[in-house]
């Protein structure tokens, strides 16, 4: 039986052109939400829109530079104009980069957090006074393992990922007596073009095909293999839902074991 339990809610999804952001938006399109699909990439962000539309919601492609705060708010507002509220905010845009530490560009270090850091707190920022208003919904944003732990050669990664955790805590405390939660997700290597990428640079780096590389995560892992977008976008569902009403400031792994481990 398919659960409805975001009908005639409204989900704002940041990084919504692919991989967990995809994911999260037709989740939220499934459950009967209407959604907005903000990225960059416009026509891929187009594409997810279409998708959720096909599942037989209201859905809207909004062009959204999350490191950019009149951007962010633009596409707040326009959200606002065609439905009124926001349940849900899913804050999943980000990038990765990495290099040894002597050798990371203070403008490599810059964007990345610009992206990945000011970016949730920009959509944080933009969605909280509506959530206040409302007495209610949920806002989850996309940390990482490397939030908790981290490896060699992913410094600003890392930090940015941390420091979503710490943000999340902040909002949370601040939503609570308005009925409203936060929360933040960590994800272990996911199945999605990014990790590809991510796979194909650092594989190199250590002598390896982004296939060994890949490999060697899974292996890593107790599971023994890696997380599809979709299982991620499921932890994403249950946080927004009223199953959840009373978690919040949490910062929950979905990592097949990798941090227990």
């Amino acid at each position: 039986m398919q659960l409805e339990r975001f009908a005639k809610q409204v989900a704002i999804i940041t990084g919504a052109a692919s991989g967990i952001g995809q994911a999260c938006a037709t989740r939220f399109a499934e459950e009967g939400a209407n959604v907005a699909c903000l990225d960059v990439m416009d026509e891929l962000n187009e594409e997810t829109a279409a998708e959720c539309r096909e599942l037989g919601v209201e859905a809207i492609a909004l062009h959204c530079d999350v490191a950019d705060a009149g951007s962010v708010r633009a596409a707040v507002e326009a959200t606002m104009d065609r439905w009124g509220r926001v349940d849900v905010l899913v804050a999943a845009a980000g990038i990765y980069s990495g290099a040894p530490l002597p050798e990371v560009p203070l403008e490599q270090w810059q964007r990345l957090i610009d992206i990945n850091l000011t970016g949730v707190f920009l959509c944080n920022q933009a969605v909280a006074p509506i959530m206040m208003e409302q007495q209610s919904g949920s806002i989850i944003n996309m940390s990482s393992m490397l939030g908790k732990t981290s490896f060699p050669a992913s410094a600003e990664y890392s930090a940015s990922k941390s420091g979503i955790i710490g943000l999340t805590r902040s909002v949370a405390m601040e939503l609570a007596p308005y009925s409203a939660t936060a929360n933040s997700v960590c994800p272990g290597n996911t199945l999605t073009d990014m990790v590809k990428n991510v796979a194909g640079r650092v594989g190199s780096r250590e002598g390896m095909t982004a296939e060994e590389w890949l490999q060697m995560r899974a292996d890593d892992c107790p599971m023994k293999r890696l997380a599809e977008p979709w299982e991620i976008a499921g932890v994403v569902a249950f946080l927004a839902s009223e199953d959840s009403r009373y978690i919040t400031g949490q910062a929950i792994e979905v990592d097949g074991g990798m941090i227990m481990s």
